[in-house]
C-alpha cells in the first residue's frame, strides 16, 4: 500500500492522459524521484520538477498548470455530469462557457434551477452588516464546538503525571503524598463551509462569502469551498485578514458564479478526494445552498448519506426557510432531510450567523 502523500503523484499523470497529454510510466516514476531529490520547500519547487520531467511546450503550458492546479492545489475540480461522457463539460477549461445537454427523460427536481455553466470573475459587493460580522466573529471562539485533544496537560484529571509523580519522589526520598495528574485539552472542532454559488442563489452569494470570512477569521480550523458546476476551495484566499482583499482573490478562484446547479454531484467530488473529504471527518458541516437542481435525488442523497457518516454534526442553512410557510417541497430536499442535524434560515450574513451561533450551542452527537 503507497502512502497517502503520494496520491496526488499518481493522480497528476493520469489527469494528463485525460486532456490527451502523453504521460507514460516512467515519466511518472522520473518525477516522483526528481520531486524526493529535490527536497522541496514549496509547490513551486514540484511544479518546476513536472515541468523538467514531462516538458510541456509553450501551447500546452496553460492547460498543463491547470491540471497541476487542480491535482496538488484543488483550486477548481468541475463536477461530473450524471451521463455519457461527450454531455461533460471539459473539466480544466476555465474560460469557455458551456452547456449540459440534459436528458429529456430527466426529473427537474429544482424548477428554478439552470443548467448553464456560466464562467467569470466576479466582483465581491460591500455589505451593511459590518457591524453584525464583527460580533459573529468576536463570539466564534467560545461558541463553536470543541472536542477533546489527544495534547495533555498538567491539572485535575483521570490520567497519572508520571514524570511530575517522580520527580515528587525525588525530592521526597522515594515518598509520594498526591498523585499527580493531567487532564486533556480541549480543542476546537474542525469547521467546514459549503457555497453554494449557482444562478438561484446569487442574490445572498456576496452575504455568504463575507459571512465566509468571518468565520474562516474567528475559527481555529474552518475550511472553506464553493460548490455550483465545479467544485473550488477558497480557504486560502478567505485567511487575508483585510476582507476586500480575501473577497477579490476568492472571486478570482471561482470560475462558476451565477451558473448551474450540480449539488450532488459536485458533493461527490468532494467526497471522492481524500485531502478534501478528510476536512469533513468529524466536523461542525454548514451547507448553504436552496438545494435546488436538475436531475433526481440519487446523486445528492447519495452524498448526504456519506457526509452523515463522516461529519460530526451538519448543518444546512436554506434562503428559502426564511419564509414562514417554507416545506421542503423538491424531491432531492425531502430525501435528504433525515440526514440533517437542522435546516436553518440562509437568507442573509445576520440570520446565517444567528443559525451557527445557536446551533454550535446545541449541536447533537
Amino acid at each position: 500500500m503507497t502512502p497517502r502523500a503520494l496520491d496526488p503523484f499518481f493522480a497528476f499523470p493520469q489527469a494528463l492522459r485525460a486532456v490527451g497529454y502523453p504521460a507514460s510510466p516512467d515519466r511518472t516514476e522520473t518525477f516522483i524521484t526528481a520531486v524526493g531529490l529535490l527536497g522541496p520547500k514549496g509547490m513551486t519547487d514540484i511544479r518546476r520538477a513536472a515541468h523538467a520531467v514531462y516538458g510541456p511546450g509553450p501551447e500546452r503550458a496553460q492547460m498543463f498548470d491547470a491540471v497541476f492546479d487542480s491535482i496538488f492545489l484543488g483550486r477548481s475540480i468541475a463536477a461530473p455530469a450524471m451521463g455519457d461522457p461527450e454531455d461533460l463539460p471539459q473539466s480544466y477549461d476555465a474560460g469557455a462557457v458551456e452547456e449540459m445537454l440534459m436528458p429529456e427523460d430527466e426529473e427537474s427536481s429544482g424548477g428554478d434551477a439552470t443548467a448553464a455553466e456560466r464562467l467569470f470573475q466576479r466582483a465581491v459587493t460591500a455589505g451593511d452588516e459590518g457591524a453584525a460580522l464583527r460580533a459573529f466573529r468576536r463570539a466564534l471562539p467560545k461558541s463553536l464546538p470543541r472536542r477533546r485533544s489527544r495534547r495533555q496537560a498538567p491539572g485535575k484529571g483521570r490520567l497519572a503525571d508520571a514524570r511530575r509523580t517522580f520527580r515528587e519522589m525525588l525530592r521526597r526520598d522515594g515518598e509520594i503524598i498526591r498523585l499527580p495528574t493531567r487532564r486533556r485539552l480541549l480543542r476546537q472542532r474542525r469547521v467546514l463551509m459549503l457555497l453554494d454559488v449557482s444562478g438561484s442563489m446569487k442574490e445572498g452569494t456576496d452575504g455568504a462569502l463575507r459571512l465566509a470570512h468571518a468565520l474562516q477569521q474567528g475559527g481555529e480550523r474552518v475550511e472553506c469551498f464553493t460548490l455550483g458546476t465545479r467544485l473550488t476551495r477558497v480557504t486560502r484566499a478567505l485567511r487575508h485578514r483585510n476582507a476586500d482583499q480575501a473577497l477579490m482573490l476568492a472571486s478570482g478562484l471561482v470560475a462558476d458564479w451565477d451558473g448551474g446547479t450540480r449539488l450532488g454531484e459536485a458533493l461527490q467530488v468532494f467526497l471522492s478526494v481524500p485531502r478534501f473529504a478528510a476536512h469533513a471527518r468529524g466536523a461542525l458541516v454548514i451547507i448553504l445552498s436552496d438545494g435546488l437542481e436538475r436531475g433526481g435525488p440519487e446523486a445528492l442523497v447519495s452524498a448526504m448519506e456519506r457526509m452523515d457518516a463522516l461529519a460530526w454534526s451538519t448543518l444546512w442553512l436554506s434562503p428559502l426557510v426564511a419564509d414562514p410557510t417554507y416545506r421542503p417541497e423538491t424531491g432531492a430536499m425531502q430525501a435528504i432531510l433525515p440526514l440533517l442535524d437542522h435546516l436553518g434560515d440562509g437568507s442573509t450574513p445576520p440570520a446565517i450567523a444567528s443559525e451557527i451561533l445557536q446551533f454550535s450551542k446545541g449541536a447533537r452527537r
